[in-house]
């Protein structure tokens, strides 16, 4: 298992929406709850796949891709707080969660992109 700030986040926070997904299922939403289970896993999975990346520019491909599908985690989890599925601190923590590893994302790409 990864050790950097990044994997960790990104695997902690696939956890938390894992649970999340499995809590609107409960209550019986099943079209947002798909949605942010694919995009909010899809994170780390792509922050997992860049580690082994054949080159600079697979590498930056695939942090890219993590970061669209963090910012449509970010709509989703909107959504979610704007009809109710989840309370405002749920809200909170998971878009504090979400935040923090956009942030992380654009900041390895901002440093990728300036490597050499």
């Amino acid at each position: 298992m990864r050790n950097d700030k990044l994997s960790v986040q990104s695997m902690d926070f696939a956890v938390q929406i894992i649970n999340l997904v499995k809590a609107l299922k409960a209550q019986h939403e099943s079209i947002i709850s798909n949605q942010i289970g694919r995009s909010g896993t899809s994170i780390g999975a792509n922050i997992r796949e860049a580690q082994y990346a054949h080159g600079k520019a697979d590498f930056v491909a695939r942090l890219q891709i993590a970061l669209k599908e963090a910012n449509e985690t970010g709509y989703w989890l909107d959504l979610l707080a704007k009809t109710n599925y989840i309370t405002e601190d749920e809200y909170k923590t998971l878009d504090s969660a979400c935040t923090s590893i956009r942030v992380m994302l654009v900041a390895s790409l901002n440093t990728a992109k300036e490597t050499k």
